[in-house]
């Protein structure tokens, strides 16, 4: 994992200025998917994944390497709290690739954000989004903040709803999650002394099309957005 993030470190501090736009999502879409290999993380995708053209992702949020999990689905700019900035390596790798932090409590964040955001969806990216504010131990998901919900809205951009589902060993587990008092290295090495955990992205289906206004409200986008994951996380593995 040190040799994974040395790479890493390197690549976008000296390679990426350098390469165009293609080039760098290639690189951090393997990059992201060998990280979770050398943390002994399995990444199951199902559904039917937006990966073409501006979207935002909204995922239920466990743990730091959500993140990882979905940029080795698409290339994705986060939404994040501006602690993650202070991570040593992992904020400074995730701001690398377009991380967009949020300084909550700031009067003029959301604004700021958002503009953010729609100039992303111009060039056509993938906006991730984890709108509970925080991470849970994955079994069930909080209510959502639902100022973010805006951007798309205006842009007519999709909203997909993303379900992240952890197993350790075929059963569900909360073990991975990155939640209360614990460091981030705590997190890291409890994650690398485990075995047998296995992650399901379950992409579900997006709530508008590209072009196509949503006609409802941002609460009511959010309740739907709620609903249909927590479907997700309570259903019964195969």
């Amino acid at each position: 994992m040190i040799l994974m993030l040395a790479f890493g470190l390197v690549t976008t501090f000296l390679l990426y200025p350098l390469l165009k736009e293609p080039t760098r999502d290639t690189i951090t879409r393997c990059w992201s998917r060998h990280l979770m290999k050398v943390c002994g993380v399995r990444i199951v995708v199902e559904g039917q994944p937006i990966l073409k053209g501006a979207v935002m992702w909204v995922a239920n949020h466990v743990s730091w390497i959500d993140i990882f999990i979905l940029n080795s689905c698409r290339t994705t700019s986060f939404i994040a709290k501006s602690e993650i900035r202070k991570w040593p390596v992992i904020g400074w790798l995730v701001a690398s690739v377009g991380t967009i932090f949020i300084e909550r409590g700031q009067r003029h964040a959301i604004s700021r954000v958002s503009k953010s955001i729609l100039e992303l969806f111009r060039h056509g990216s993938c906006v991730g989004l984890f709108p509970e504010g925080t991470t849970t131990d994955g079994m069930d998901m909080r209510s959502l903040h639902t100022s973010l919900f805006e951007p798309p809205l205006r842009a007519m951009v999709p909203i997909q709803p993303v379900a992240l589902v952890f197993t350790q060993h075929g059963r569900r587990s909360g073990a991975m999650a990155f939640v209360g008092e614990q460091t981030l290295v705590n997190n890291i090495w409890h994650l690398l002394s485990s075995r047998g955990i296995l992650v399901y992205v379950r992409f579900l289906e997006p709530l508008n099309q590209p072009g196509e206004p949503v006609e409802a409200t941002r609460t009511e986008i959010a309740g739907e957005i709620r609903t249909a994951i927590i479907h997700e996380l309570k259903k019964e593995l195969a």
